[in-house]
Order: structure tokens, then sequence, then C-alpha cells
């Protein structure tokens, strides 16, 4: 008898999907099309390059590239010869980039040239001093000691960067049986990926995540019913855990044909479903309201598609959810983070219409949950709000490189402590409320944005809407609302508080209403709250400032 779960590495995946699925189409990036065997044997050729460049085992490989063929060979390559993943934000600037790079401690860092108007070369040559003079194989930069090597694709030559066509052709002189003995050597109880949380309230946290990956995506192409017949239109950026998760890694464990956007664009993700047969699709609710809204302006046959996942249970997106059941197709709902690697709770095949909509999912295999009042820790009954820990063979091992902010994180009975505030429902799912250092007191009375978001969604002239809290010297805060008015009209502030009086609890009724064009979102599509609370002071100002030098 063998272990439960054999263990399974990362850099393996490819070849088996090519023993099983050779012929099938494995992915579809722009006019570009590779089937599972030549998948494979791309990655492999990609693992010699890296080879050839002096990756060494255990060594950080930073990767600062848009969704492209080449992210997800290189992810499998560097599994395969036992480096480490550190997948970049495109969205990153230099001073972003040049601290995830340096934190993480990347021996190797790896980039795009250029994404359509961002220049990336241009950003590397300022954050690394001296880059033109160096040589890409053992470069020597001031501020970043582990860092030695330096890859470029794209069009043009990056001076100081080996060109990506170099590296491949000097891993041709790399045999396979090098590449072979690498590859078993790696050890799948290692870290194999650091992906970096947002960083919304300072800098960000590198989470690390081992090999187990494997075995949480495996579970849940079984709980959705993913297989090799599957099309996955996939718009997400591969850099964060969703997408990478939910597209480049669960097609290829269960031969899935994975269609790849370069960047979100929904009336493109819903011609491909269209063009391609596509029957998955993923996205926030602010992803889904575009899908919707573009099948408005172009009406299309979407009738390949299966169902998509949808991370939502929060009152404000309900309606957006409820519309995708109707408009689209059924959702699995779910909640995670990246310290969870992504989905710890999803729905079922069989979850109701509500389940799906006003749930965010039931617990995954392998984890457990439980719901605690904030600061005694005492659990919180069924209905109630508290605070969400959770625990399990997918939890990260910690934050590279940081652990006072993994002890504070992880107690010692192994729980996580999320700082989302949920609720446990009766049927087992969890509702997901919101981040704690979102909830607003308002004069000693809690206040769920959420819920004030929720009832504003219900105006005919609101399309989106944010709440966060502003400083107020006599109640300490104060609602305030942001809103993005449906197209072509126009919200006032004065029409918006009125629509809430008399209606809501006069201390959740916002003190100001502030339309916007757009949000700023983080590039997975959440909102950037914490933008919106330094907008708020930018464009009103803080009144406690003003009280205080009274």
């Amino acid at each position: 008898m063998g272990a439960w779960y054999p263990k399974e590495r990362l850099g393996d995946l490819p070849a088996a999907a090519a023993r099983q699925w050779g012929a099938r189409e494995a992915l579809v990036c722009g006019p570009a099309r590779w089937t599972y065997a030549e998948f494979d044997r791309a990655v492999d050729r990609v693992a010699k390059g890296l080879i050839a460049l002096g990756v060494e085992p255990g060594e950080h490989v930073a990767l600062w590239m848009n969704n492209r063929a080449e992210w997800l060979f290189l992810t499998f390559a560097i599994a395969r010869i036992g480096a480490v993943l550190v997948p970049l934000n495109t969205r990153y600037r230099t001073d972003d980039v040049a601290y995830t790079v340096r934190q993480s401690d990347s021996g190797t860092w790896i980039s795009i040239d250029r994404a359509g108007p961002v220049d990336y070369a241009a950003m590397l040559a300022e954050v690394l001093p001296g880059l033109a003079a160096q040589d890409p194989r053992a470069a020597v930069i001031e501020g970043f000691p582990r860092l030695r090597r330096l890859v470029a694709l794209g069009e043009g030559e990056v001076p100081g960067m080996l060109g990506w066509e170099a590296m491949l052709a000097a891993g041709d002189a790399v045999s396979d049986e090098a590449l072979a003995a690498r590859a078993a050597a790696v050890d799948p109880d290692e870290p194999v990926m650091i992906g970096y949380t947002s960083g919304t309230t300072g800098h960000p946290k590198g989470v690390l995540h081992s090999h187990v990956m494997i075995r949480n995506m495996r579970e849940r192409a079984n709980r959705i019913g993913l297989t090799f017949e599957d099309v996955i239109v996939n718009p997400l950026p591969l850099f964060h855990m969703y997408g990478f998760s939910e597209g480049g890694l669960i097609s290829v464990i269960a031969g899935a044909r994975h269609v790849l956007l370069d960047r979100f664009d929904a009336d493109e993700c819903m011609r491909l479903v269209e063009a391609e047969g596509g029957t998955v699709t993923h996205g926030f609710d602010t992803h889904y309201k575009e899908y919707l809204d573009s099948l408005a302006r172009t009406p299309r046959d979407i009738s390949s598609l299966r169902f998509g996942t949808f991370p939502s249970g929060m009152t404000s997106s309900a309606r957006i959810a409820r519309r995708v059941q109707e408009e689209m197709a059924p959702t699995f709902t779910g909640w995670g983070m990246t310290e969870t690697f992504t989905y710890a709770t999803m729905s079922f095949g069989t979850s109701t219409p509500e389940q799906r909509t006003d749930a965010s999912g039931f617990p995954a295999p392998g984890f457990e949950i439980k719901v605690v009042e904030p600061g005694s820790g005492r659990e919180v009954a069924t209905g109630e709000e508290g605070e969400l820990l959770i625990r399990g063979y997918m939890i990260t091992r910690g934050y590279y490189r940081k652990p006072e902010e993994t002890a504070e994180a992880i107690d010692a009975d192994g729980w996580l402590h999320t700082g989302d505030t949920v609720v446990l429902r009766a049927d087992g799912h969890i509702r997901f409320v919101g981040r704690f250092k979102d909830q607003l007191r308002v004069g000693g009375e809690n206040v769920s944005p959420a819920e004030v978001e929720a009832f504003l969604m219900a105006h005919e002239a609101i399309d989106q809407v944010a709440v966060v809290g502003y400083p107020d010297p006599r109640l300490g805060e104060v609602a305030v609302a942001f809103v993005v008015p449906v197209a072509g009209g126009a919200v006032a502030g004065a029409e918006a508080t009125a629509f809430c009086k008399g209606r809501i609890a006069s201390f959740k009724v916002p003190r100001h209403v502030l339309p916007l064009d757009a949000f700023p979102m983080t590039a997975s599509g959440k909102v950037q709250k914490h933008k919106l609370r330094a907008l708020a002071l930018d464009l009103l100002g803080d009144p406690t400032a003003e009280s205080a030098a009274e």
C-alpha cells in the first residue's frame, strides 16, 4: 500500500500530461497553439536553458512578465530544476519591484522588455544601477547582493541582460540526463513558489508554498468536475495565485485546454468563449459585471459555458452573482487568500442558487475552520460574525524572512488568523463579510461597509459602490461612499444620502457620496479601499487634524 496522498512535483506535471493527453491541445495564446506533447518539450527546453544559465537548486527566480506562453513554460521549468518561482506583479513599478526582488533574495531575474505601453526595460535600467555594463550571467549590482543572472524576453536587445533565444540556445548543450538528474533531486516538501500579498497595508509579504499545491488542485478539479473535455478561458493575471491555479495549473492536472488572454478584456474573453467553445471562466464580481455588460453590447453564443468560479458571498456582490446564474452559467463560489494558495472553501455542483450567490463556500478537504470573537478567541455561535481561523495542509509555512509577521498570523496550534470577518451558516458554508480593517466603528456602533454597499446598489443610478471610513472628531469615523454611476448617468450626493435616510440606521448613512469614473483595482480585480480612504482625505481634508490644531 502506498501513501494516501503520494507526493508529486510541479515540474513533473507537463511530462505526465504529455503521456496521457499528448495530442490534445494544452494551451492557446493568441494565434499560437501547443499540444500537451509540445508543451512538455517547451518546458524541458526552458529548463535546460536555465541550467545553462547557472540557476542552482533552491535559487529564487523572479519573473516579471505579462500573460504569455513563456510564463507557463518558465513556471514548470523553474520547478523542474528545483528552483523557486517568485512571480512579480506586472503593475509593480520601480520601488515595488525593487523591494520585492531584494526582499525575496532572488538570484535570477527574468523580465519582458515591453508590454503594450509599459516599458519594463526602462524600469529595469532605473532600478538596477549600471545594468548596461553587467555580465548577465554574473551580475554584481549595488543593493541586490543575491542577484546574479538577468534575462530579457522581447523584440529588442536589453543591454546587460541575456536574450531569451540566447538562453534557449545555450540550453541545447545540456543533456537529457543532466536535466533528469536535476528533476529527480527535487524535494516536493521544499518551497516551489513565493507569492507576494497585495501589500495593501505596507510592503507585501512573501508567502511560501510547496509542491503540495498539486493535491489541492486535484481535489478542486474533482469538486468542480473538470476534465480533459473542458476549455478554460482565462483572463486573470498568472502572477496572481487565482489566475495561475485555476488556469495554468489545474488545466495541466485535468488535461483541459487553457485559453490564455494576455490581459483582462471582457469583450475578448466572451468572444473566445464563443469561438473556442469555452466551458469555464473565472473572475471577481468586477470581472463578471464587465462580462455581463459586454454581452449586453454584443450578444454571443456562450451556451458552451458550464460554470464559472466566483469568489463572492458578500451582500454587495449578490446582485451580480444572481445575474450571472441567470444570464451566463452557474458558479462555484468560494473564499481563499494567498496564504491558503487559493480557494479553501468552495460550493458544490449541487449547491442551490442561494448558496452560490449568498454564501462563500464549504470547507475544502483538508481544511478546518472556526469563527472566533476577535481578541478573546471565543468561538461565536452559528450565524454570528467573527474572525475566520483556518488550518490545514495547504496553509503557508510562513512569510519569507518575516518571522514576527508569521508568528502573528499563524498561532502555535497551526491556525491561520485570516483577518477576515465571516459568518458560519447553519448549512456549513461561510459568508464573507469583509476585512476587519474595513469595518467601521461609528460613534460606538459597528457598521459593515458591505451592508451599506448592498443597500446603495439598489439605487437605479448607481453601477458600483465602495464604502470606506473617514475620520470624524465626534464619532471617531463615519462612512463615505464612492460611487460609479451607470453609463451616461450621474449621482448627486444629496440624492444618494436621501435614498438612505429613514431606511437604514442613521449611523450607517454615508456622510459624503463621491462620484468616480472607476475604482482603483488590484490586478486580480479587487477594489483597493486603502487608496479610496486616502482619496477621501485628499478630497475632503482631515477634520481630526483641524480639530487638533484648534
